[in-house]
């Protein structure tokens, strides 16, 4: 069993995970986002003999690092350079028809963040670029310089929940052009007031540049109904997010398909013909224990909600 307190990368939620998916041999499993391998060497180790996982990933660094993690499961995994969004197309390249569970980590990796030239924290600084997929056309340099302030305004506003929007979007295009992490992050905290001890100025603003860059709520919305599609009977998709924006997005699709009627409140006669297809398997999303949080504090920060399909 893996001691996550000592391995690099810890991915987070390792013992939840394993536990939700309920891994066995021979079972069929997905991890949508492998990043450095933590849970698929889990799910791998559970599923022995003869389990097999598709690893995908955006990420080329990523599917290197999961490689040489995994290279002792070689004959049970397929890693795949993908978006979780292909998960249908790719299930059937494989010659999978339904799969008995899918982990997908919405987070961004450690490894990412702590690779300065990735460009996604301004604790380094680095290029503002915030790509998932270095091969993919827009980095967060192009929508900094070229969005126009209405534009500039609704992607920190949407994404970041930023109340400041406004004001960050009209400064941003006061000073540009930016080039640098530290170039952004510096003008936004000379610009904007705040307390000691509270956040950076800057946060909300870079979650909302990696979000809009690598389309990621519009990514889950399409994956969630594709990996239901995916899953047998009785399996289980298991979907940890790290902010409020994705997390609703997880919610209310898993509450809506759980539900047999999702007509308007106080309808005397149901008109949907809506049939649960899902059972939520916890209400209330599952948190990390303190002691996780102790190891890895990227874990204070993260939810998990798993779904059984009918």
């Amino acid at each position: 069993m893996m001691d996550t307190a000592q391995s690099p990368h810890v991915p987070v939620l390792y013992h939840q995970i394993i536990s939700a998916l309920r891994p066995k041999s021979p079972g069929y499993y997905v991890d949508a986002t492998i990043g450095a391998g933590g849970h698929a060497l889990g799910i791998l180790e559970e599923s022995s003999p003869d389990g097999q996982l598709l690893g995908m990933d955006v990420d080329p660094r990523a599917l290197e690092l999961s490689l040489q993690r995994l290279t002792l499961f070689n004959n049970r995994i397929h890693l795949v350079h993908s978006s979780y969004t292909t998960l249908r197309n790719t299930l059937l390249t494989l010659g999978w028809d339904h799969v008995d569970g899918i982990v997908i980590d919405l987070g961004v990796s450690s490894m990412q963040i702590d690779t300065p030239e990735r460009g996604f924290s301004f604790q380094h600084d680095g290029p503002l670029d915030m790509r998932f997929d270095p091969s993919q056309p827009v980095s967060a340099e192009d929508i900094v310089n070229n969005s126009s302030e209405a534009d500039l305004a609704d992607v920190i506003w949407r994404y970041g929940e930023d109340r400041d929007a406004r004001r960050i979007a009209r400064l941003i295009v006061q000073e540009r052009p930016f080039h640098s992490t530290h170039e952004l992050a510096s003008a936004i905290s000379r610009r904007i007031r705040h307390q000691p001890g509270a956040i950076h100025p800057a946060t909300r603003t870079f979650q909302a540049l990696r979000i809009a860059v690598n389309h990621e709520l519009e990514g889950l919305e399409l994956f969630l109904p594709r990996a239901v599609d995916a899953l047998k009977s009785g399996g289980r998709l298991a979907v940890i997010s790290f902010h409020s924006l994705e997390d609703r997005i997880v919610k209310q699709y898993f509450r809506t398909e759980s539900r047999d009627c999702i007509c308007p409140p106080g309808q005397p006669v149901c008109t949907c013909g809506h049939k649960a297809s899902l059972i939520e398997v916890n209400r209330r999303p599952i948190t990390a224990e303190q002691e996780e949080v102790d190891h890895n504090i990227r874990a204070r920060s993260a939810k998990l909600r798993v779904i059984e399909k009918k």
